[in-house]
């Protein structure tokens, strides 16, 4: 004991005294992972670590990311979307559509032209020439019927509007945040590459100081190429995550940005400014009524019910009033008499065809109100499971970040006794490592805990903020 605590003292005499005469070329740098920019790593040795097996780290932006938020990405992939680029279409011909069960004729008005002569036969000089008008008229209750029915179908354009967003939400929501994970993977890695340099760095020196052995310095090696590789496995799924979000909303996402944030909960830990939390309601029964699943199906239903009322009114075609004049002469020579003409065109009804028709959307509405009931019990059953793992994902984030706290201060304790050469290697890599996957952990579940407010957001039917 004495002997090895002699050894000690001699070795932090040494690095002192070559550093106070800067006759060495080399002092041992301490490295924070926890930092918010990790302190520069001397280079490695030549023989240690090799410039093209390690991969390319690109350097990180200062660009900030606020102008990269959820919203953005779902502003822009909503416009690339079928639905948005038709609205002003399908809002004009529901405008249209009420103007028309707002006129007076059921049909427009029709002109007839006729022209009877004898010339062909006797022609003795008849002539007859015939200018008339057709007007169909509105059934007992069919414009009142038309106009409710129109003015619900174009209320039922904003609920399918609300749907689709909706849906592009949910697609967009969970890219974004597979981005934002693979974003924090890639800063893990490239600190922890950074910091097993640093350490190689120092193994190296002290191997050629003769404190430490070849076999420390393959281990230290060892780890150094596990980082190189998480690190090109982390960029790779960086690259893929862009490139999802990209096919979504058509824009790139910056691929090495210092993530925005709300504040921080330790040194270097970001803390993710996602979704703010939705107000409570006094029970999810309001939530029920007011997602836009629901309000869709419920606008289908009236669409259908009033279909059905109208078309029992329709139990015919509709009849028509007929407005004409006549100017006719009987021979040469007699003159030309004008007449009027007033008539009215009255189909027949089917009741078959009526029953037909009345029996579709009766099956139709049937068929929207079972659809609507079990609408309502999938979206309640989401929100009450999207509850429970917004509690869960915060339980989990507060004792991963208990953990990475202590395994930070470990780490601390340990990276001192090994400078002092009192503990060896392998425990010190053991602890980095342990340390490594606590802020891993913690980073993945600061993520998971606003991924999972904002699946609460898209269970509630409200669209990224």
């Amino acid at each position: 004991m004495r002997h090895r605590k002699h050894k000690n003292w001699l070795y932090a005499l040494t690095c002192f005294s070559r550093s106070a005469l800067a006759a060495s070329v080399w002092w041992v740098l301490p490295v924070d992972l926890a930092s918010a920019q990790p302190v520069p790593a001397a280079p490695p040795p030549a023989s240690t670590v090799s410039p093209q097996s390690a991969p390319t780290v690109p350097p990180q932006t200062t660009a900030a990311t606020s102008d990269w938020h959820l919203k953005h990405f779902f502003d822009a992939a909503w416009k690339r979307q079928p639905e948005a680029l038709s609205l002003a279409a399908r809002m004009e011909a529901a405008d249209s559509a009420r103007q028309a069960a707002q006129s007076w004729t059921a049909e427009p008005a029709a002109l007839e032209l006729s022209s009877k002569t004898d010339r062909l036969n006797r022609n003795l000089g008849a002539r007859e020439y015939e200018v008339g008008v057709g007007i169909p008229l509105w059934l007992p209750g069919e414009r009142a019927g038309a106009g409710a029915l129109a003015d619900t179908e174009a209320r039922g354009i904003d609920a399918r509007i609300a749907v689709a967003k909706l849906k592009v939400a949910a697609a967009v929501r969970e890219a974004y945040w597979a981005w934002e994970r693979a974003r924090v993977e890639h800063g893990l890695a490239r600190d922890r590459l950074n910091t097993s340099r640093a350490l190689a760095a120092d193994v190296a020196k002290r191997v050629s100081a003769g404190y430490l052995s070849r076999a420390d310095q393959h281990q230290v090696d060892g780890a150094v190429a596990a980082a190189e590789s998480a690190l090109a496995e982390s960029t790779s799924a960086l690259v893929a995550a862009a490139q999802q979000l990209r096919a979504l909303s058509g824009q790139a996402p910056p691929s090495h940005t210092t993530p925005a944030s709300a504040g921080t909960s330790a040194p270097g830990q970001t803390v993710h400014a996602g979704e703010g939390a939705p107000v409570p309601a006094a029970n999810l029964l309001q939530w029920n009524a007011s997602h836009p699943a629901v309000a869709d199906l419920t606008a289908q239903f009236d669409v259908a019910r009033l279909s059905e009322a109208l078309a029992r009114v329709r139990s015919r075609a509709n009849p028509e009033l007929r407005l004409s004049t006549t100017h006719h002469r009987g021979e040469f020579g007699d003159p030309y008499q004008q007449t009027l003409n007033v008539g009215v065109r009255i189909p027949f009804g089917s009741d078959a065809r009526q029953r037909a028709r009345v029996a579709s959307a009766s099956a139709q509405a049937i068929e929207i109100e079972g659809q609507l009931q079990l609408e309502r019990g999938r979206v309640l059953a989401e929100l009450e499971a999207a509850t429970q793992r917004v509690d869960s994902a915060r339980a989990q984030a507060d004792a991963a970040g208990k953990r990475a706290r202590l395994a930070r201060e470990t780490r601390g304790f340990f990276e001192k006794s090994f400078r002092l050469g009192e503990t060896d290697l392998p425990t010190r890599l053991r602890i980095e490592l342990e340390a490594v996957e606590a802020e891993r952990q913690e980073a993945r579940s600061r993520i998971d805990q606003a991924a999972s407010l904002s699946a609460l957001r898209q269970a509630l039917g409200l669209l990224p903020e």
